[in-house]
């Protein structure tokens, strides 16, 4: 009995390996997946009552996407804020910012997901699974997971006795992008070990109605190793990770005749400055970036542990996180960082399951984190604050025959502190009070609480149908840029006042869903309701007089509360013909309507809320060719984004986005030599017809005018054709 609990102690610390090799089966016999986000121990995903879209390493290699969170938006329910091909946000059924957990290593990824010009510090190619939960998932990772968790689980260990990785490059025509991937890890006698190093390079990107977009260029640099054991009592692995980002920030000023893109330079006097217009040569140009650009290092330690203790599996987990971000935005001033941002994160996730008796499992842990934030620049927008977070949690799940419930508590406390800030007359920092000073952010403390909690259903009405219910509570407290921002956003830009008296927020959701699985057909229709008391977003001020309430010459934003109700559906039909196994034509539709409650007409509408998104794809494979070329598929696929007329209207601050239509067309193979894999092709062309588009997620959508043309705004990526190669290290036959 001791080996067999063992054995399946080993199997559970090898889920990603045994999920890679679940894909496969999944793609040919259409077996039921396999999940771990949201749960103690691996659980079939047609019994988590919760909805859950996976992407697998295939599906990654044959994206043409710039960055993991775009790769992401292919999920029915997910899209993406982005500002150009650098930063993009994950929005999960119509909330993001400090609403969605993402989870890299196995931790909380911190990297002042705040702001709306910071992406998130993920190399996309240490990625080989992602898992995406959508609906309050606190239970399990804490504050902050109203709208979902997007679980990016890690390249798996390699086999015992073996040393395997690859070597992958990616060139795309629209920006120019060169991207290097070399990944090799190792396992010898339990000893387990992997390496990746990343580097990325691109110039500005294109579409049909700009050009070439100044300042879109960017570049990455990326390094992460992990090293440990594997031995019969569990594993113990060491992460290390640096994250670095260097990319240009797009403000859209143009020439007022031309219509060409600008930049600023500084004068000969030193105080002033000029707008020339940006030459061809620049816009092709690599790693050359302009005064106005950011600059983003994410370094992280991670010790992951799981060992058989007892009668179950105690699992702990410590890491360290600096995010450090820093930007450059005044040409005045030259290449000074003026904002300059650092964060230091502790982590700390201890849990244990029980073993599993008589259809029950059950487990219980603590998570939370200390956190600290500093600025280093000369810009003052955020106070400098310290927080901790500390969480309680339990899970249980059983099942009876054909019905699985599941559901679990939580109670989380975090304590905020934000420190006092003075400032001189030339906005310089200052060590205290003093006659001349201004005090730019008054010291204040916070102490949040919350209980979540989940129940949930599903039921096997056959071998064919399953149906789903599931109710979920969750819990966010204000982050910094809510209760203590007082200064100008140059990312939006307007000035921002934050509130220290603002309450957590706390949602409550509905989700039912029912679904089909058999040999043809694969369908799942899942409509929900989500409920949030203390909505937290920026209102607009007015002046007494009239018109906008202006500070430093920029409008004023105040962040309120209020209740929101966000209500929507997926729609998922897969056809899948075992008389065709070559064929293979996916359809999903996705809508979200979000209100704010006891609003009149003009501002009702929740701002930046996805559209209707419509997605088919077909797909084309042929497996069995033993000519050398192996593996070969064919895709195509249209998106269509329907208009979004349900925008905020009050403050003539989002404006409706016209529907529009992305052809996507991909193809690849695998080529063999004496039998064993020598490279993989993956070719995709993203927007083949190059459709001019404004996405409505966007910010740079609401960019400057160019008076040349008429037009608001600068547009989407357009025509961009990707190609990977994979070269295999140490691939079985």
């Amino acid at each position: 009995m001791k080996k067999i609990f063992f054995t399946a102690v080993i199997a559970l610390a090898c889920i990603p390996q045994l999920k890679a090799q679940q894909d496969t089966i999944i793609k040919t016999g259409y077996l039921p997946e396999v999940i771990v986000t949201g749960v103690q121990s691996a659980t079939d995903k047609q019994k988590f009552p919760m909805a859950v879209g996976i992407l697998n390493q295939k599906d990654l290699l044959q994206n043409s996407s710039t960055n993991i969170i775009d790769a992401l938006s292919s999920i029915p329910g997910v899209s993406l804020i982005n500002i150009g091909p650098a930063i993009a946000k994950p929005v999960v059924r119509g909330l993001g910012y400090n609403r969605v957990v993402v989870i890299n290593d196995g931790i909380r990824q911190e990297g002042q997901q705040w702001g709306d010009e910071f992406g998130i510090e993920i190399d996309e190619y240490t990625v080989q699974r992602i898992e995406v939960l959508k609906g309050p998932a606190s239970l399990r990772y804490g504050s902050d997971a109203l709208a979902g968790v997007i679980n990016l689980l890690p390249q798996s260990f390699a086999p015992e006795g073996r040393m395997t990785g690859r070597f992958l490059t990616n060139y795309q025509t629209n920006n120019g992008l060169l991207a290097g991937n070399f990944l090799l890890g190792g396992n010898q006698k339990g000893f387990v070990w992997n390496i990746n190093y990343t580097y990325k390079t691109a110039h500005a990107y294109k579409n049909k109605y700009d050009g070439y977009v100044w300042n879109s260029n960017y570049g990455e640099n990326n390094l992460k190793a992990m090293f440990g054991v594997q031995k019969k009592w569990g594993f113990s692995t060491i992460t290390l990770s640096r994250f670095n980002l260097k990319t240009g920030i797009i403000e859209g000023a143009r020439d007022e005749v031309t219509g060409a893109f600008t930049k600023k330079v500084r004068n000969y006097d030193g105080t002033t400055d000029s707008a020339v217009t940006v030459t061809k040569d620049e816009l092709l140009r690599y790693n050359n970036y302009d005064i106005i650009h950011q600059q983003v290092c994410h370094n992280k330690l991670v010790w992951d542990n799981s060992f058989a203790l007892g009668n179950g599996r105690l699992g702990l987990k410590l890491a360290y996180q600096q995010s450090h971000r820093q930007e450059a935005n005044d040409v005045v001033l030259g290449d000074v960082y003026n904002f300059d941002f650092l964060q230091q994160t502790i982590n700390y996730d201890i849990g244990y399951a029980l073993a599993e008796t008589n259809n029950w499992k059950v487990s219980f842990g603590a998570n939370g984190m200390d956190q600290s934030f500093k600025n280093r620049g000369t810009a003052f927008l955020f106070p400098e604050y310290h927080s901790l977070d500390i969480g309680l949690y339990s899970l249980a799940q059983k099942t009876i025959h054909q019905l699985t419930l599941s559901g679990g508590l939580r109670f989380d406390s975090r304590q905020f502190k934000g420190d006092d800030l003075f400032t001189g007359p030339h906005g310089e920092r200052l060590s205290g009070p003093s006659a001349d000073a201004t005090q730019q952010f008054k010291a204040y403390t916070s102490n949040f609480s919350g209980v979540s909690g989940s129940i949930g259903v599903t039921y096997d009405f056959s071998s064919l149908v399953y149906g789903k219910i599931n109710i979920a509570r969750g819990y966010r407290a204000p982050n910094v840029a809510e209760s203590g921002s007082n200064g100008i956003h140059d990312g939006t830009p307007f000035y921002e006042i934050g509130d220290a008296n603002l309450k957590a927020e706390n949602s409550l959701q509905a989700d039912v869903s029912i679904g089909l699985n058999s040999d043809n057909f694969t369908t799942e229709v899942t409509l929900y309701s989500n409920r949030i008391n203390n909505y937290i977003f920026p209102l607009k001020l007015s002046s007494a007089l009239g018109g906008d309430s202006l500070r430093e010459s920029a409008p004023t934003f105040k962040f309120v509360a209020g209740d929101a109700v966000l209500k929507g559906g997926e729609i998922i039909v897969n056809y899948h013909p075992q008389l065709l196994k070559w064929l293979r034509w996916e359809n999903a539709f996705s809508f979200i309507s979000a209100i704010q409650k006891n609003q009149n007409d003009s501002s009702k509408y929740l701002p930046y809320t996805p559209p209707g998104k419509l997605q088919t794809k077909c797909w084309f494979s042929f497996s069995n060719n033993e000519h050398g070329i192996r593996n070969i598929y064919l895709s195509i696929g249209v998106d269509h984004f329907f208009e979004q007329n349900k925008v905020f209207y009050k403050f003539n601050n989002e404006t409706i986005t016209p529907g529009y239509t992305l052809l996507n067309i991909g193809a690849g193979a695998n080529i063999y030599a004496k039998k064993k894999q020598v490279v993989g092709i993956y070719l995709m062309a993203a927007n083949l017809t190059d459709v001019a588009y404004l996405s409505n997620m966007s910010r740079l959508k609401y960019a400057d005018i160019n008076n040349a043309t008429g037009r608001t705004g600068v547009y989407n990526m357009g025509r961009n054709i990707s190609i990977k190669l994979s070269f295999p290290i140490g691939a079985d036959k």
